[in-house]
C-alpha cells in the first residue's frame, strides 16, 4: 500500500475512534455549541470543550485507564468536569 502524508493521520483517527473511549468521544462531539455554552457559560467555553476533546482523543488513542483519563480531565478544571459529566458513563465518576 502506498503511503502519503495523510496515511498517518487516517491511522491516528482510526485509533482514536476505535479506541477505549470511542462511544464517549462520539457523545462528546455530539454536543452542540448551545449545549456547551449552557453548561459552561464562560467566554472560553469552546476552548475548554476543545481541550477536553483532545484529552479524550489522546486517551483513546493511547488506551489510558479510566482513572488516568479522569485525572487528566480534572486537571483541565471545573468547566471541563461539567462538560464531561454530560457523558452518562462518566457522570458518576467526578
Amino acid at each position: 500500500m502506498k503511503t502519503n502524508r495523510f496515511s498517518e493521520s487516517f491511522a491516528n483517527a482510526d485509533a482514536v475512534f476505535n479506541g477505549m473511549y470511542s462511544a464517549e468521544l462520539k457523545q462528546l462531539k455530539g454536543l452542540s455549541k448551545e449545549e456547551i455554552n449552557a453548561i459552561v457559560p464562560a467566554s472560553n467555553s469552546m476552548q475548554t470543550y476543545q481541550a477536553l476533546v483532545e484529552v479524550v482523543e489522546k486517551a483513546s488513542e493511547d488506551n489510558l485507564s479510566q482513572a488516568q483519563l479522569i485525572s487528566k480531565i480534572k486537571s483541565l478544571g471545573t468547566s471541563a468536569i461539567k462538560l464531561a459529566k454530560k457523558i452518562p458513563s462518566w457522570a458518576a465518576l467526578f
